[in-house]
C-alpha cells in the first residue's frame, strides 16, 4: 500500500520534528505546521497538542492494516516507522520524566525502569523486533534525560542561552539526529568536548548537562538500565592540586609508589566506569607533562597508575573546561597543540551574564525565579520582584557582573541577609569598592589612580589577573602591573 499524497507530507513533517533540535526555532516551525498552523496554542501546550495530532493519524492509517503487519514499505514505511516511535515515545514522557527522578535519587545503584518495559512491550506489538525495540527504549531514555538537564540547568531567554542549549544537544546528538540513530548512538566516547567560558558562567552545569546524557543499554532481563547516570560527571578542579598530587588523582597509585602512598588510590579515570564521563575543570592550569599524559588517554583510550606496570583501560567520554584565554595559552607554548587538538571534537564557548542580559534584560528576572527557588526550595514571585528592585537600585542595570551567574547567586542571598548588595566587596565600610565609589564622587583621583584602583577591584573579586584582564579588556600583564601599582594604597592617596 502507499500512503496518499497528506499522509505523506503530514508523516515527513512528524520525522522532521523528531530528528530537529528540540531547542531550535525549526523544530518549534515544524510543531505548528503539524498543527495546522496553531496559532492559538500557548508555546507551553505545543508539544502535547502535536503528540495528540499524530495519535490521532496513526490510528486513522492503523485502520487499513490487514493483520498484524504495517502494509507500507520503502519510503513510505520509514515515515510511519518514525512516527510510531514519535508517538510511542511522547506517550510515555511523564514514564521518563519520574525514571530520572528516581535515578537522582537512587544514586549509583540502577533502579528498575518500568516505563522501558512497557515501551518495548508497545514496539514489538507495532512489529519492532526484540533488539531493536530495547535499543529504541535507550534511545528515548537518553532524549528525554537529555531534554531534561539541558532545560533545567540551563535557563535563560537571550538568545546566547538558546545557542548554548542548541550546541549542547547538538553535542549528545550529533548536528543530524538520523546520522546518530543509523551510526553513532553509543559511539561519541571518543569524541571530546572543551567548553570555554568565564568564571562563573555555568561551565559545570554545561558539562554536567553533556555528561548525564550517554547512551545507556537497557538490561531486559533486570528490567533496568546497564548503569547509573547519577555519579556522572566525574568532575575534578585541576587548579586545586599540586603538581606532585595530580597525576595521582587523574591516574591513581600503587601502594609505594612513592612515600606516603601506604595503599592504592583509585584516580578519577578510574572510577569513571561504562557509560560514564568525566569533567577535567580549569583544564588551562595543567602542566605540559600532564598534558602529555591526557593526550594518551585520549588518543589510546589508556592510562597506567602511578608506580603501575600495566595499562588500563578507559570507555568514559572528556569533557574539559577553563576560563583562560586559550589562544594566548597555545600562543605561548603553554597548552600543546596536539593536546588542543585531540580535546576538541567539539569547543563550546559559554556566554558571560552582561552578554546574556544585553541581548534580553528579562533575562535576569528567570535567574532570580531559578535563585529564590533552589534557597526556598519553590517560586515566590513577589520575593523575586523586591530582589529585583533592590538590583535595580544597586548596582544597577549596567552592572557588568563580573563574577556572572555565581556572582548574582551571592548577590540574590547577600539582599536576603543585609537588604542590599554592595558591587565588587564584602559588606562594610573601608572595602576598596567603597573607597574607590568615594573617590570617583570626590572627583580626587587621576586617570592613573582610577585605573589602578579597578584593576585591583577586579583582581580581588575575580582572583586571577586573567580573568580580571578579560572584564576589564586588557592584557593580564597590564592589568597586573596597574594592580599593583594600587596595593595597599587608598585611592585618594594615590593621586
Amino acid at each position: 500500500m502507499r500512503l496518499t499524497d497528506d499522509d505523506r507530507r503530514f508523516f515527513s513533517e512528524v520525522v522532521g520534528a523528531a530528528f530537529s533540535n528540540p531547542f531550535s526555532d525549526e523544530r518549534a516551525a515544524l510543531d505548528r505546521r503539524i498543527l495546522g498552523g496553531a496559532e492559538g496554542v500557548p508555546q507551553e501546550a505545543l508539544l502535547a497538542a502535536v503528540a495528540t495530532r499524530v495519535s490521532e493519524r496513526l490510528r486513522e492509517l492503523g485502520k487499513q492494516r490487514r493483520g498484524g503487519a504495517w502494509p507500507w514499505s520503502g519510503e513510505d514505511g520509514r515515515l510511519v516507522r518514525y512516527a510510531l516511535l514519535f508517538d510511542v515515545f511522547h506517550r510515555h514522557l511523564d514514564g521518563w520524566d519520574a525514571l530520572i527522578r528516581d535515578q537522582e535519587r537512587a544514586g549509583p545503584e540502577p533502579v528498575g525502569a518500568r516505563v522501558a518495559a512497557r515501551t518495548i512491550e508497545e514496539l514489538r506489538a507495532e512489529g519492532f523486533g526484540g533488539a531493536e525495540s530495547a535499543r529504541c527504549a535507550a534511545i528515548f531514555y537518553q532524549l528525554r534525560r537529555a531534554y531534561y538537564f539541558i532545560e533545567r540547568a540551563l535557563v535563560g531567554r537571550s538568545a546566547p542561552m538558546k545557542r548554548l542549549r542548541m550546541r549542547l544537544w547538538q553535542n549528545v546528538f550529533t548536528h543530524d539526529m538520523a546520522l546518530y540513530e543509523r551510526h553513532l548512538a553509543g559511539r561519541l566516547e571518543d569524541f571530546s568536548t572543551l567548553l570555554l567560558g568565564e568564571t562563573g558562567t555555568g561551565k559545570g552545569a554545561a558539562a554536567e548537562a553533556i555528561g548525564r546524557c550517554g547512551l545507556i543499554p537497557f538490561d531486559s532481563g533486570k528490567g533496568r538500565f546497564a548503569a547509573s547516570f547519577a555519579e556522572n560527571p566525574i568532575a575534578l578542579n585541576l587548579s586545586q592540586f599540586s603538581e606532585s598530587l595530580i597525576e595521582s588523582e587523574l591516574f591513581g597509585h600503587r601502594r609505594g609508589a612513592f612515600t606516603g602512598a601506604i595503599a592504592d588510590h583509585e584516580g578519577a579515570f578510574a572510577r569513571c566506569r561504562d557509560f560514564g564521563s568525566i569533567f577535567l575543570d580549569e583544564i588551562g592550569d595543567v602542566a605540559a607533562h600532564i598534558q602529555v599524559k591526557l593526550l594518551r588517554v585520549l588518543q589510546d583510550r589508556t592510562f597506567t597508575p602511578v608506580g603501575g606496570a600495566s595499562a588500563l583501560r578507559f570507555r568514559g567520554r572528556v569533557i574539559a573546561a577553563t576560563n583562560r584565554p586559550i589562544g594566548e595559552l597555545r600562543a605561548d607554548g603553554k597548552f600543546r597543540e596536539d593536546f588542543y587538538f585531540r580535546l576538541t571534537s567539539d569547543v563550546i564557548p559559554v556566554p558571560a551574564l552582561r552578554e546574556r542580559l544585553a541581548d534580553d534584560p528579562g533575562e535576569m528576572e528567570d535567574l532570580v525565579g531559578v535563585i529564590v527557588s533552589r534557597i526556598l526550595g519553590g517560586p515566590d514571585a513577589g520575593l523575586v520582584g523586591v530582589i529585583l528592585g533592590r538590583l535595580r537600585h544597586g548596582p544597577g542595570q549596567d552592572y557588568a557582573w563580573p563574577g556572572n551567574f555565581r556572582e548574582l547567586e551571592q548577590a540574590v542571598r547577600r539582599i536576603l541577609l543585609a537588604g542590599d548588595y554592595v558591587a565588587g566587596a564584602a559588606p562594610g565600610a573601608g572595602s576598596r569598592a567603597d573607597r574607590l565609589s568615594a573617590g570617583i564622587a570626590s572627583g580626587s583621583l587621576t586617570a592613573d589612580a582610577l585605573m589602578a584602583e579597578y584593576c585591583a577591584l577586579l583582581h580581588e573579586r575575580l582572583g586571577s589577573y586573567q580573568d580580571a584582564a578579560r572584564v576589564a579588556g586588557l592584557d593580564w600583564r597590564t592589568l597586573k602591573a596597574h594592580a599593583a601599582r594600587a596595593s595597599g594604597a587608598a585611592p585618594g592617596m594615590i593621586a
